[in-house]
């Protein structure tokens, strides 16, 4: 059951992770290809949520892993749900670590809706206590334990991969027939990039360009470079005091509304209101550069 009608939106994060925690009488966002992990975690009603076209139900206490580069459009009514996304060298840095994967490897998490486990159900409570909940040094605490729910997932859900393909880089783990344009698109996101300069970054015509990025990430060019810029603005959001007309120019948006309605797409919310849910040493010198 949902703990109170009352709608809260709460959110967390850092270079190498981030927690949405939602809960709310309507949630609808579209989330980009990216190179990273995510994991959705349902507490309270149900979330319908799209894959390559084709929508499936995950009902309390469920959750679920994407693996990267997947497209996930989620949609809730009267719905309590956890959201994280782990970069693809935090998840990758700890498996070795642990002696999960040889070299040459990467990781993959085992498909499905999972239910039951009772420690990992702890965890996305106290998660969800420290994202509600005034105390001081949440940023320590959000750190403890998102290092122990990564420690735990790879211990029970995830196995080796091998790819000849897959490569990790500094824009995550990528393909490597697209990772030139990948990183281009991390490095000049704040640019007008066109579909011919991301296809000469990988020595392709814009045609051949297009059919591969498309089958290797399930989303268009622009609409990973779209999932792109809303993570880079979320991290400006979170650890800058730069005004939101100011973070949407630096990624790539001539007008505040454009950015705007893309942010929402993508996250389901503004970038004010995004920012005034933020969990963050700096939201309070943040929200008054608004």
């Amino acid at each position: 059951m949902i703990r109170s009608p009352v709608q809260l939106n709460r959110f967390f994060v850092s270079n190498d992770f981030s927690v949405s925690y939602r809960r709310a009488k309507q949630v609808q966002w579209q989330s980009q290809a990216t190179a990273g992990y995510s994991l959705l975690a349902v507490r309270g009603g149900e979330v319908v949520y799209e894959v390559d076209r084709t929508p499936l139900t995950l009902h309390a206490p469920q959750f679920i892993f994407f693996e990267p580069n997947m497209s996930v459009a989620v949609t809730a009514q009267r719905a309590e749900l956890i959201f994280l996304t782990f970069s693809a060298s935090l998840v990758l840095q700890h498996a070795a670590t642990m002696h999960l994967i040889p070299p040459q490897s990467t990781v993959t998490f085992k498909p499905g809706h999972f239910t039951g486990d009772k420690r990992l159900d702890r965890l996305f409570a106290e998660i969800a206590s420290e994202l509600t909940d005034e105390k001081p040094g949440k940023e320590i605490v959000m750190h403890a334990l998102v290092e122990q729910l990564v420690v735990h997932v790879l211990r029970n859900y995830s196995q080796p991969r091998r790819s000849e393909h897959l490569e990790l880089s500094r824009a995550g783990l990528v393909d490597r027939r697209i990772r030139r344009s990948v990183e281009l698109m991390h490095t000049q996101l704040d640019q007008d990039l066109t579909l011919r300069a991301l296809a000469a970054a990988s020595y392709l015509s814009p045609f051949h360009f297009a059919r591969l990025f498309k089958k290797l990430t399930g989303a268009t060019p622009h609409n990973y470079l779209a999932g792109i810029r809303a993570a880079r603005a979320q991290l400006l959001l979170a650890e800058t005091e730069l005004s939101v007309t100011e973070i949407g120019a630096r990624v790539g948006y001539l007008s505040a509304s454009h950015f705007t309605k893309a942010f929402r797409v993508a996250t389901g919310t503004t970038p004010r209101e995004f920012r005034k849910a933020l969990i963050s040493s700096n939201n309070s010198a943040a929200i008054e550069r608004q």
